[in-house]
């Protein structure tokens, strides 16, 4: 799994920190991790949680990521953002516990984490924990056992859902504020990682596009 990792400007300063305990957790299960920033506080691209959830729809829709780790001050800004877009579905992920739910129960492909908020002695601990929760087993599981059945029922409809209540990010990429958008793609590495990864032609145009 290659699982993309987006900080956006009020907690830049966490990303070498948020990499590191991701990579630690993650790579010995033979995931791949990529950093798309930000990578800190004072980067010349500057990412806002509202960029953050256009940067993992382009992301995950294209194919370029299967998982993203995102998040906020709060975690509740990224979550809306992300899940205001096509193919992204977005928990807000505080605890071990919601890690590990949201993976059996949901089986979304982004998180959304409070960085900030109560982010003190131990933080990077809680974040491990979570991570260790969120990749230890392939998601939707189900949790109870009793639950399983009507559980992944229910993943199946909300997919459904969504695929007629989000259009085409082809579609939507061109209607966006242009400076909002290109924003969100303008990272220090996005272009070197982002169309190495890209398995969507139409994506990677409309994303060519918008950084002419």
């Amino acid at each position: 799994m290659k699982i993309a990792l987006i900080n956006e400007n009020s907690q830049a300063a966490k990303n070498a920190l948020i990499e590191k305990t991701l990579r630690k957790v993650v790579e010995p299960m033979g995931h791949e991790v990529v950093n798309y920033g930000m990578y800190a506080a004072d980067d010349a691209a500057q990412l806002t949680y509202v960029q953050n959830g256009i940067l993992a729809c382009i992301l995950l829709e294209s194919g370029a990521a299967d998982y993203v780790i995102t998040g906020c001050g709060t975690g509740e800004g990224a979550m809306l953002a992300c899940n205001s877009f096509p193919g992204v579905l977005c928990g807000h992920i505080e605890s071990p516990l919601d890690a590990y739910l949201f993976s059996q129960v949901n089986d979304g492909n982004c998180v959304a984490i409070p960085f900030a908020e109560n982010f003190g002695w131990g933080g990077e601990l809680n974040l491990e924990y979570i991570f260790e929760k969120l990749f230890c087993a392939p998601g939707g599981g189900g949790y109870p056992p009793e639950r399983v059945v009507p559980e992944q029922r229910n993943k199946k409809i909300l997919d459904g859902v969504k695929k007629v209540t989000h259009r085409s990010l082809v579609d939507i990429l061109p209607e966006l504020d242009r400076d909002l958008a290109k924003g969100a793609v303008s990272g220090e590495h996005f272009q070197e990682y982002f169309f190495k990864d890209c398995k969507d032609a139409a994506i990677a145009e409309a994303v060519k596009a918008l950084l002419a």
